[in-house]
């Protein structure tokens, strides 16, 4: 078995209240250069050690190993905040927070207070659960026999800076497994080979095991998280949510700063400034209405996962699986409509380099596709008209 020590030590955070403020002024300081890391990619490792030493990390640990589980609803705003400050850093701790999430419903007492312990510290946790030679997403060859891990992953988002490296596995049982890999365990090789046009600094690269040694204690059970109800799934989806939420609040801020002092007017509109055309005017009232929108959805969507947390029954589930598929797909639409309206109002002076508003499109659409919106809108049908309830999977 082998402890983990994070790359800074952690304060701890003590309430909810503190956590928002945290993440507030956190924030100011990500979206500094935010634009010039998009586009130099530079990598954050300094501000996720930041993140990760400032107690963000540890804030969904149970209050019975010693953090404040923070209701998902405002666990969803922090991940807004941090996304619309930089859309890259927000997506990162999501596994975080998601491995954590297996380790409550599935983790020994032993392993959830060991790895709780690590967490509070500030340990990061990355992931390794993608694979490119499945036929499917969910399918996975990467095994874990004998106390040995072989396999190769990729869009392993924030496998890059992580300590460890939570990994889908097949154990003997064929059963899946969460193996939490320490990150510089001799035979885990983590690749920087993501090259996507958006997210471009996640560090989703690749991460290969050959032989890796993993102690008993470091496997937790996957698999069964979605044999019966819990609430993982939506759990993962309010957080991709809260990203989207992020990337339109950043894109509709730079359109308002760039219509107030930047923006020329069109020709014979009949006003001195872009930001006075009635055309103008409308459809910034209809996204900003529609950002409302968004974030009293994310706040509907967090109370149905509280409820599915503390009560995990099979409808409670259904109903938070749904509740939060309708917040992302709102997300989903209004983050790529906030990214597009930035040019058609900015015009062609929106889109120069040096502003670099283009990422927010860019971040937009890459992250949207993760799970692509198209399958939950059916879903969604269904269980309205039908009753039917949806698959119990980490993307609905």
């Amino acid at each position: 078995m082998t402890q983990v020590q994070p790359k800074l030590p952690a304060t701890r955070i003590n309430d909810a209240q503190q956590a928002l403020a945290v993440a507030q002024q956190l924030a100011e300081q990500f979206r500094r250069d935010a634009a010039l890391r998009d586009r130099e990619r530079q990598l954050p490792h300094h501000e996720l050690a930041q993140f990760f030493a400032s107690g963000l990390g540890a804030i969904t640990v149970p209050r019975a190993f010693g953090g404040i589980a923070i209701p998902s609803a405002q666990l969803a705003a922090i991940v807004a905040i941090l996304s619309e400050a930089d859309a890259a850093i927000g997506q990162v701790p999501q596994n975080h927070f998601y491995a954590l999430e297996v380790l409550r419903v599935n983790g020994s007492p032993a392993q959830q207070q060991r790895l709780y312990d690590e967490v509070l510290a500030g340990v990061h946790l990355g992931n390794a659960l993608a694979e490119f030679n499945s036929p499917s997403a969910h399918q996975r060859s990467t095994r874990v026999t004998a106390g040995r891990l072989t396999g190769s992953k990729f869009y392993a988002t924030g496998a890059l800076f992580a300590d460890r490296i939570p990994t889908a596995a097949r154990g003997d049982d064929d059963k899946e497994q969460l193996v939490f890999v320490p990150r510089h365990q001799a035979g885990v090789s983590v690749i920087d080979d993501w090259s996507g046009f958006g997210q471009r600094t996640t560090g989703s690269g690749s991460v290969q095991f050959v032989d890796v040694i993993v102690s008993d204690e470091d496997v937790v059970p996957f698999q069964t998280a979605f044999e019966r109800p819990t609430a993982v799934g939506p759990f993962a989806q309010i957080l991709h949510a809260a990203i989207d939420q992020g990337i339109a609040r950043a894109a509709f801020n730079d359109m308002l700063d760039f219509l107030r002092n930047r923006a020329r007017p069109w020709p014979d509109s009949g006003v001195e400034r872009a930001s006075d055309d009635p055309l103008t005017l409308d459809r910034t009232g209809r996204l900003a209405a529609r950002l409302s929108a968004g974030d009293a959805l994310l706040a509907l969507a967090g109370d149905a996962v509280d409820r599915a947390q503390q009560h995990a029954t099979a409808e409670n589930v259904a109903a938070a699986s749904v509740t939060v598929a309708q917040a992302r797909a709102w997300t989903t639409e209004v983050s790529l409509e906030a990214g597009n309206l930035l040019f058609e109002l900015g015009g062609s002076r929106a889109s120069l380099r040096e502003h670099n508003f283009d990422r927010h499109w860019r971040n937009a659409r890459t992250h949207t596709l993760h799970d692509p919106v198209r399958w939950k809108y059916p879903a969604i049908g269904n269980y309205l008209l039908n009753g039917v309830l949806p698959p119990r999977r980490g993307t609905l």
